[in-house]
């Protein structure tokens, strides 16, 4: 819907941080491109988002902003035309026509390994949930290098800030909270919602002090939650870029003025080479810096001490084979590998009861020899991360818990399933944008419209106030909440069921410790 031509009496908002025009479309208006923050390029690269000056006049807002600079992926598609630039901190607004009384507010953050990606993917078009009550809002933040580097003991001191994706996004939200209003949305309302990297960093902000009251509900699909490390390891990967691009630690200043394209390459060597060397973990990601992210949130989490936000959070049951099909090193699969991460956490991690590999095989009996390893990898990437944070923040408050299924008849022949991300279009009711075509390549559309239109109606519901719950469509049964005791997970699939402890072998195979790296 989102790809209609403008038509007249073109919208205006008329916010705080100035008038905007937007499009009409199709009983929708949009505004696109909306800078939150000024160009974080020349002394401003590597340094605190600095908000957006209220504009003057009436200022378009008809097209997407540049993406941040990063490689091509063949796993992330850019939309067509789509232009790369450092000024990229700029966010996009659905609201349908109409509405008087304000609406509750969606914001997405993106997913991509925290170095792909742009909340301007046309599988991210909020003109179909939109049209259902509610106003999105798509961003865009730092990524690679020029988001996630921690520089802060390089140069001078107090030359650079870190954590910078971070405070892009609670810059953003800031934004939201001022100026949503003038959009129609309801600042009182917000439900932040990410997947993969994007949802971890929704799990990151619920372990982040000052992003209380910023958001109001979150949904985590498919967070790396356990990937956030301290300021030793994400010290080691900056040295190892400044390395790559032959700068001392001491003169890592004179990095402001090497052109992107050299950061981008360097970026994404180092970003190839860490899970290679160091299985399980990744080179970009937000840092525990003891300030603004003071703990590691997965700890956080699991300790019931994260803010009191209700969540919905889950995984696909098959996370893990678009990373062997891809032959990417992100997630460990082979035994060797699989080893090497487990050895590798009980010596930095002493004091944690690290399985050995044949107790963690027990979680995974009746599974082929090759399927163990997809199973480990996406466990420990994604699943237990989503566990502890349930059983834990279900102290503070409400949960939901669940595993998405669903895969088409191609995905399911050629054996990759209910790949990573493969919930997206789902989610976004976007089964017809161009990047789901191969995934309907023999069909299974129809039960693909009844699944989305089943999944997308919980995660609304969400956002409205209520349970996740889908009152009125077909094969929808009721969601509990995640409780200690019966664990109950929805199971989202041709048709809906709910589950109790549908991961009890997962648990007892791998026991109760937070497995991950300082």
């Amino acid at each position: 819907m989102d790809d209609a031509a403008p038509t007249a009496g073109a919208p205006i908002a008329e916010a705080p941080a100035g008038a905007f025009r937007g499009a009409l479309e199709a009983g929708v208006r949009v505004w696109r491109g909306i800078r939150y923050a000024e160009p974080p390029m020349g002394e401003f690269r590597w340094r605190a988002p600095v908000p957006a000056v209220d504009a003057e006049g009436v200022v378009d807002a008809l097209e997407f902003g540049p993406a941040c600079p990063q490689p091509r992926s063949p796993a992330v598609p850019m939309p067509e035309g789509i232009r790369f630039d450092e000024d990229c901190l700029s966010l996009n607004v659905w609201a349908p026509e109409g509405h008087g009384d304000p609406l509750p507010v969606m914001v997405w953050l993106h997913g991509g390994a925290y170095l792909y990606g742009t909340g301007a993917q046309s599988v991210y078009g909020g003109a179909e949930l939109a049209v259902d009550g509610v106003v999105v809002v798509t961003l865009n933040y730092r990524l690679g290098a020029l988001g996630f580097l921690e520089l802060t003991r390089c140069g001078e001191p107090g030359e650079f800030d870190g954590n910078l994706a971070l405070r892009d996004v609670l810059l953003a939200l800031q934004w939201v909270q001022r100026n949503i209003a003038a959009f129609g949305g309801d600042p009182g309302r917000v439900t932040v919602f990410g997947e993969s990297a994007g949802g971890g960093l929704v799990t990151t902000l619920l372990a982040t002090p000052g992003a209380v009251g910023l958001f109001h509900r979150a949904i985590a699909q498919s967070s790396p939650a356990s990937s956030v490390y301290g300021e030793d390891r994400a010290f080691g990967v900056a040295r190892r870029v400044l390395t790559e691009l032959g700068v001392s630690v001491g003169d890592a200043g004179d990095l402001r003025d090497f052109d992107l394209g050299e950061i981008v390459q360097a970026t994404l060597k180092v970003f190839s080479e860490v899970p290679g060397e160091a299985p399980g973990t990744i080179a970009f990601a937000p840092v525990v810096d003891g300030s603004l992210v003071p703990e590691a949130p997965v700890t956080v989490l699991r300790e019931g001490r994260g803010l009191p936000v209700p969540l919905i959070i889950g995984t696909n049951r098959d996370e893990a084979s678009m990373f062997k099909f891809l032959k990417s090193p992100l997630v460990p699969v082979s035994d060797e590998r699989i080893l090497g991460m487990l050895a590798d956490i009980a010596v930095e991690r002493p004091e944690l009861e690290v399985p050995d590999f044949e107790r963690v095989r027990t979680a995974y009996e009746g599974l082929r020899r090759q399927a163990v390893g997809l199973g480990i990898g996406r466990d420990i990437g994604f699943r237990l991360p989503a566990l502890w944070i349930a059983e834990g923040h279900g102290a503070v408050a409400p949960v939901w818990l669940y595993r998405f299924d669903q895969a088409t008849p191609i995905l399911r022949l050629s054996g990759l399933g209910a790949i990573h991300a493969s919930e997206l279009p789902y989610v976004w009711r976007r089964l017809d944008d161009p990047t789901t075509e191969l995934a309907f390549r023999l069909g299974g559309r129809r039960v693909a419209g009844r699944v989305s239109q089943r999944m997308s109606a919980r995660w609304l519901a969400f956002a409205h106030g209520g349970a996740p719950d889908a009152a009125g469509v077909p094969d929808a049964p009721e969601w509990p909440r995640y409780e200690p005791e019966q664990r109950q997970s929805l199971v989202i699939a041709e048709r809906d069921r709910v589950v109790g402890d549908l991961d009890a072998e997962l648990r007892q195979g791998w026991g109760d410790e937070v497995l991950a790296f300082p």
